[in-house]
């Protein structure tokens, strides 16, 4: 290896990012608040290693993405001008395979096992309950890609199926005994096939460790140093490997923040970070506070929403930006006229300077985001959906507008073919059939009501046909008032559909009921559709004539916005049972998860933040409700922030 390029840590780095990369060797957690340069504070630690001797190979950087990896390991190549191609880098499955690749014969594989993608594990499990005989189209038993995702999260968290179904799908647990066969089936095939799906690279790679001594030595002598980045996403396993490996000479360098652990449905622990110092005693702890994002008057408001939190380590960002603009709270009368408001105010920034692209609407689930589409597209504000498709090109969206469109207008062929192939025993052929017979006739909805419409159906086609007469016969009683026939969808077959075809199968049934409310504003069903369809095919154009083409604003959940920043960032649906969430509201430490996503989505913001929150909920049935202010609005002393009343411009 070529001699290194000494670093001027002294002027590279501040006080706090020099202590941790020139500490001496032992288990450190670094408590690395948003914007406080973690990324920079690790990629000099590699470096300081290196350049102390230590060898590239005997160092394990591990990321939750390789681009990550790659990156961090090529700057610190740049910084010492010779080559770490012999540095492991990368996430936790990436590493696991390529120990496995080593060591699969220890585990029962061959080392040239194949790795299966999810379209693959879906086949293998179609194929398994197949072998037992489970007939999946009973109804409420989960279609394959689910049972994959039930799966996965057992494996990850360590947690049994039963308790699985037990705590997030009680509706599967008259099929855990079947679930349970399938799971044990599709284990054993995997092996005899040589097959690895993804979890498995996880899971063997900690159950080696764990079980074969020489093994775990083997890698711990040969990782003298290792680091972990977002060490507050990690699940139980990935911990557990990471203690595993650093047993023997404890250099562990854990990075992360505890108050930007937000993704505990995916199965990431909170304890691990937390309980980090039980673990490792005699830890360094060190925190990174200082923040080159935000302005002073974000990061304050932002200190004080999390500071309500009983479970954390108490941290104080602080900007080197200097003041700015004080964060705005706007309350508005219902979410159309918050989507008002922030289509308004963008406009207002635009004329400002500020560019479309470095603006962002953050929001706790994607439903949120219905009114603010639609506003943005009517006043011709280009966007970008980060959170998912468009709201009304979503595939449950569509199959309820589908109902709706049969009823409204029974020769729809497109709508009928799409509901039809959705019940079971009906294929795309019988499908078909069906509508060849009552598409001759001058009402197909009276003709496929009536019996001799399915005589020479199959029986299971002839159920499931049945099943959609019957929904089809009800809706039809709903047709003067679309708020409520869109309702009564998701109340029949529907509602089953979605819970068994669909992991996120509640945020779902969110989106729809938010497509109810905003159906209540229209006397007709031919009026509502009409609208829709007139939503589809407007174009949002540049607002600012000579302006960027490509230049869109960003609308994102808070989740998948973690990692990212904006000028301006608009936090909306801040009222109860909107951010934070129904759900959360009935455990503790749900509610202390929300905060901290609350807090990750002002800490996105460098210059500008809106927070916004109707105060009316949508009529129902004639009826509205009124929405308190979010807790966390409410925690925060009013001297933190500016109190704007929006006076609202005609929507359209």
């Amino acid at each position: 290896m070529k001699s290194v390029v000494q670093i001027d840590y002294q002027r590279e780095l501040n006080e706090e990012q020099r202590e941790v990369v020139l500490a001496a060797d032992g288990p450190k957690l670094v408590l690395a608040g948003a914007g406080s340069g973690k990324t920079r504070t690790i990629t000099y630690r590699v470096a300081r290693l290196v350049e102390q001797g230590v060898t590239p190979s005997s160092i394990l950087l591990v990321t939750f993405t390789n681009k990550a990896a790659r990156e961090m390991l090529h700057r610190v190549e740049c910084l010492l001008g010779t080559s770490l191609e012999m540095a492991w880098g990368g996430t936790f499955h990436h590493i696991g395979n390529l120990i496995l690749r080593r060591e699969a014969k220890k585990i029962g594989y061959q080392n040239n096992y194949t790795i299966l993608d999810r379209e693959d594990q879906k086949d293998l499990l179609d194929s398994c309950l197949g072998e037992l005989g489970i007939d999946t189209k009973v109804r409420r038993f989960p279609k394959s890609k689910l049972i994959a995702n039930i799966i996965s999260l057992s494996r990850n968290t360590l947690v049994s199926l039963e308790d699985i179904l037990q705590k997030q799908y009680p509706q599967f647990l008259e099929w855990s005994s079947q679930l349970n066969h399938l799971f044990l089936l599709y284990q054993e095939r995997k092996q005899e096939l040589n097959l690895m799906d993804y979890d498995d690279l996880l899971y063997y790679l900690w159950s080696l460790l764990r079980e074969n001594e020489k093994t775990r030595r083997k890698y711990g002598d040969m990782f003298c140093h290792v680091l972990v980045d977002e060490y507050q996403d990690t699940n139980l396993i990935q911990a557990e490997i990471v203690d595993l490996l650093a047993q023997d000479h404890g250099n562990i360098l854990a990075v992360g923040d505890d108050s930007q652990s937000i993704y505990s449905f995916r199965g990431a622990n909170f304890a691990n970070i937390l309980d980090f110092p039980k673990k490792y005693p005699n830890c360094d702890i060190y925190k990174l506070e200082t923040n080159y994002r935000s302005t002073a008057e974000i990061l304050n408001l932002a200190n004080r929403i999390i500071v309500h939190n009983s479970q954390q380590f108490d941290k104080n960002l602080r900007s080197v930006r200097g003041k700015g603009v004080k964060p705005v709270v706007v309350p508005t009368r219902d979410a159309f006229e918050q989507a008002n408001f922030v289509a308004s105010k963008i406009f207002d920034l635009r004329e400002e300077g500020y560019d479309l692209e470095q603006i962002a609407i953050l929001y706790r689930a994607h439903y949120q985001s219905m009114e603010i589409q639609m506003e943005l597209t009517r006043r011709g504000i280009p966007f970008e959906v980060r959170s998912g498709l468009r709201f009304f090109e979503q595939a449950h969206i569509k199959d309820v507008i589908a109902y709706l469109k049969i009823v409204a207008n029974p020769q729809d062929e497109i709508a009928w073919m799409r509901i039809l192939k959705m019940y079971p025993g009906v294929g795309k052929k019988t499908a078909q059939r069906i509508w060849e017979t009552v598409g001759e006739s001058s009402d197909p909805l009276a003709t496929f009501l009536a019996d001799s419409s399915v005589d020479s159906l199959s029986r299971a086609a002839r159920e499931g046909v049945e099943s959609l007469r019957k929904a089809l016969l009800h809706l039809e009683q709903f047709a003067a008032d679309p708020e409520s026939i869109v309702a009564e969808v998701v109340k029949g077959d529907y509602g089953d559909y979605l819970k068994t075809r669909y992991p996120d199968w509640s945020e779902r049934l969110q989106d729809i009921e938010e497509l109810s409310h905003f159906a209540s504003q229209f006397t007709s069903l031919e009026k509502f559709l009409s609208e829709l369809a007139l939503l589809g095919e407007l174009e949002a154009e540049n607002i600012v004539s000579g302006g960027i083409a490509d230049e869109k604003v960003t609308l994102s959940t808070v989740h998948q916005a973690k990692g990212l920043e904006w000028d301006c960032v608009f936090v909306v649906w801040l009222c109860e049972g909107g951010f934070p969430s129904a759900r959360s509201l009935s455990q503790p430490e749900n509610v202390e998860e929300e905060r901290r996503l609350f807090y990750v989505a002002c800490t996105r913001a460098r210059d500008r933040l809106f927070l916004s929150y109707p105060t009316m909920a949508q009529p129902k049935h004639g009826q509205s409700l009124v929405h308190k202010p979010s807790r966390f609005l409410r925690e925060i002393p009013p001297s933190f922030y500016l109190k704007e009343v929006f006076f609202p411009k005609k929507r359209w």
